[in-house]
C-alpha cells in the first residue's frame, strides 16, 4: 500500500465514522424542544471527493485541493421519504453554494448528494448566493428563495466591501434541475424573503424584510407581507409590516422570517430570527410567533423573548454569538425538526411538536416592553405557584 493509499484509507475511515455517529439528545429540559449533542453537518461532513484529488499521479502529497470552510443556514424539506436539507456550503474561497444532504431520520446520518446544486444565473452573475428557503407550494412546484449578493456599483473607489442584495427565485420538481426566475423586484434591498405555501386570495404571498442597505435595516420596520400576481415576474407593489422590531428587545436591530410557517388548526406557526446590538457585536437568536389561519398577515400571538439562543460550543465560530434558521420540517404525526446553524459554521437539529410549539406561543406571556411589566408578569406566576 502506498502512502497515498494509506492516507486516503485513514481519511475515509474517519469520514465514515463522522457520518454514521449516533446523535443523542442532551440532558437539558425546558418542555418546549430537545437539543442534540452533535452538529448534523460541518465542513468535515462534505465528501472527500469534493476536497481531494483522488489521483496520486496529480496529487502525490494527498493534499486538499478545494477547501471547505463551513456548512450553515439550510432550508429543509421532506422529499421521497427522506429528510433533506439544502445547505449553504462555504468554500475556503468565501464563495457559498447550495448542496443537498439527506438523512433517513432527520437527526443523524446526513450525507451530501454527489454534486452541489448548479443554480442558473439571472442577469448579472451573482458574486455569492446563500440562505435558501424551500417551499413546496400548492401550485405543484418546490420553490427556493435565496439571497443574491453582488458588489455595489455605487461603491467608492477602493471600497471592496459594499454590496447590494436581492431575493433570487428558482423552482424545481426534484431539487436537482432548477428553473431560475427573475429576481424579486423591490424598492428595498431584500435578503430574507419566504414564500407562503398556499395561495392567498388567488395570489402568491411573500414574507419580506425591507432594508435600506445591505447591512442596515434603516426604516425597515420588521417582517413584511406582500401579494404577488405572477411568481415568474414577482414584484413588491404593496408591503405591510406584520411583525415589528422593538426597542430593547431581541429584535431591536432587525428581524427576519426563517422557513415558511407551519399550518396548524389554531393558526400559522412562524419561526424567525431576531438581532440586537451588544458589546460583543450582533447577537442572533430565534423566536416564534403566530398569525391567523384565514388571514396569515394578522398577528395572533408572540411570546416574549427568544425561543433559542446559542449555548456552549454554539457560541463560537466564524461569526460568534449567532443562531440562524431557515429550515424546519413538520411530520404528519406532529413532530417538528428545527434545523439551525450556529455562528455561520455548522448545522444542528432540535425537535419538538406542533402541539408544544403552539402551546408555547399561545400561553407564554407577551413582551410588555418595560422592566416593570416583566416583574409584574413574573410575580403573577410566582403568586399562582406559591398558592397551590
Amino acid at each position: 500500500m502506498t502512502n497515498f493509499e494509506e492516507t486516503m484509507r485513514k481519511l475515509e475511515l474517519q469520514h465514515e465514522q463522522l457520518l454514521t455517529r449516533k446523535n443523542t439528545p442532551t440532558d437539558v429540559y425546558n418542555g418546549i424542544y430537545t437539543r442534540y449533542r452533535y452538529p448534523i453537518l460541518t465542513a468535515a461532513h462534505t465528501p472527500l471527493f469534493w476536497r481531494y484529488d483522488l489521483d496520486p499521479a496529480t496529487n502525490p502529497y494527498c493534499m486538499e485541493r478545494i477547501g471547505m470552510n463551513a456548512v450553515m443556514n439550510a432550508g429543509a424539506i421532506k422529499f421521497g421519504g427522506k429528510y433533506l436539507v439544502m445547505a449553504r456550503v462555504e468554500g475556503a474561497d468565501r464563495k457559498s453554494f447550495f448542496a443537498v444532504a439527506e438523512s433517513p431520520d432527520g437527526i443523524d446520518n446526513f450525507r451530501f448528494w454527489d454534486y452541489p446544486v448548479t443554480m442558473p444565473e439571472y442577469g448579472e452573475p451573482a458574486t455569492n448566493v446563500y440562505d435558501m428557503r424551500l417551499t413546496a407550494h400548492e401550485d405543484g412546484w418546490i420553490y427556493g428563495i435565496f439571497c443574491v449578493e453582488r458588489k455595489d456599483p455605487a461603491a467608492a473607489p477602493g471600497d471592496l466591501s459594499s454590496a447590494v442584495a436581492s431575493a433570487g427565485i428558482a423552482r424545481t420538481k426534484d431539487l436537482i434541475e432548477w428553473e431560475r426566475l427573475p429576481d424579486l423586484k423591490s424598492l428595498s434591498q431584500q435578503r430574507n424573503v419566504v414564500l407562503h405555501p398556499e395561495f392567498v386570495a388567488g395570489k402568491y404571498a411573500l414574507y419580506t424584510r425591507p432594508q435600506d442597505g445591505f447591512i442596515d435595516t434603516g426604516n425597515g420596520g420588521g417582517i413584511g407581507w406582500t401579494l404577488v400576481d405572477d411568481i415568474t415576474h414577482a414584484e413588491v407593489a404593496e408591503e405591510r409590516i406584520i411583525n415589528f422590531r422593538h426597542y430593547h428587545t431581541i429584535k431591536e436591530t432587525k428581524n427576519g422570517e426563517g422557513p415558511h410557517p407551519i399550518k396548524t388548526p389554531q393558526g400559522w406557526l412562524h419561526l424567525a430570527h431576531g438581532v440586537r446590538t451588544c458589546a460583543a457585536g450582533l447577537r442572533y437568536v430565534l423566536y416564534l410567533y403566530m398569525t391567523e389561519l384565514e388571514r396569515p398577515w394578522v398577528p395572533l400571538a408572540e411570546p416574549a423573548g427568544m425561543l433559542m439562543g446559542p449555548v456552549g460550543e454554539e457560541r463560537v465560530g466564524d461569526v460568534s454569538n449567532v443562531l440562524f434558521s431557515n429550515g424546519w420540517i413538520a411530520d404528519p404525526d406532529g413532530r417538528v425538526y428545527i434545523y439551525y446553524a450556529s455562528c455561520d459554521t455548522r448545522m444542528h437539529v432540535a425537535t419538538s411538536t406542533v402541539e408544544r410549539l403552539v402551546d408555547y406561543c399561545l400561553h407564554t406571556p407577551a413582551d410588555g416592553f418595560t422592566t416593570g411589566h416583566s416583574v409584574e408578569t413574573l410575580r403573577n406566576l410566582i403568586d399562582k405557584n406559591l398558592k397551590r
